[in-house]
């Protein structure tokens, strides 16, 4: 019997994004079942109703929902880039990420839903946090120090979708240093692999009678 954990994902949802980066980094093989978010299979719902991806059913039964937590059950197993060496801040940065920033960046990325002020007001409290990262930047190369750290990897799809919201601001913006570090996370083998299109799974679809193994081949 098959006991490979399973990964409920989404391919362009950045708290996805970070776990799936993790998993690839850590070379752990899990069982990939892509998301339609219209349209969640109920095996999804069955073991996390709340919904969002990513949900990882480990080969013990147990479930992770939270992304960060999928992240640390990958890297503890095995981290050769030793992205869990961080400083003390990267806990309370991550944190302002997922919360403050991320409450911003939709706003920012659906201002036609909120109306009560121009998406430029949106994108300036989003740009609070924009800011810090680009001082963090201005004396290190990445945000815990001179190596990439899960912090790193955790924050920068959220900046990705930042930046895509409008990509000519983006490219004419003064975070010259955060375009340098973002760039460098898109331009890198592991992103691409990470970011691989699958079809979606259900129950009936093709990808459940042959399971897709998540990372891909390098061969």
């Amino acid at each position: 019997m098959d006991t490979r954990p399973i990964l409920y994902s989404f391919r362009r949802c950045p708290y996805a994004i970070r776990a799936r980066m993790a998993i690839a980094a850590a070379g752990k093989a899990v069982e990939l079942r892509e998301v339609v978010l219209r349209n969640k299979p109920s095996a999804m719902l069955d073991i996390s109703p709340k919904g969002t991806v990513p949900v990882l059913l480990c080969s013990s039964g147990q479930v992770i929902e939270e992304s960060i937590e999928i992240m640390h059950w990958a890297l503890a197993q095995h981290d050769p880039h030793r992205w869990l060496t961080g400083n003390s801040e990267s806990p309370f940065r991550i944190d302002t990420c997922d919360k403050d920033f991320k409450a911003w960046l939709d706003k920012y990325k659906y201002a036609d839903r909120h109306p009560e002020y121009p998406h430029e007001w949106y994108r300036e409290r989003a740009e609070h946090f924009v800011q810090e990262l680009e001082s963090r930047l201005n004396v290190s190369a990445y945000l815990g120090g001179e190596t990439a750290s899960i912090e790193d990897v955790a924050i920068f799809p959220f900046i990705r979708q930042f930046a895509g919201v409008d990509p000519r601001w983006w490219e004419s913006s003064d975070y010259r240093r955060t375009r340098a570090w973002l760039n460098q996370w898109l331009s890198s083998a592991l992103f691409q692999r990470v970011m691989q299109k699958y079809p979606p799974w259900q129950p009936d679809s093709a990808a459940a009678s042959e399971p897709i193994i998540f990372p891909p081949s390098t061969t």
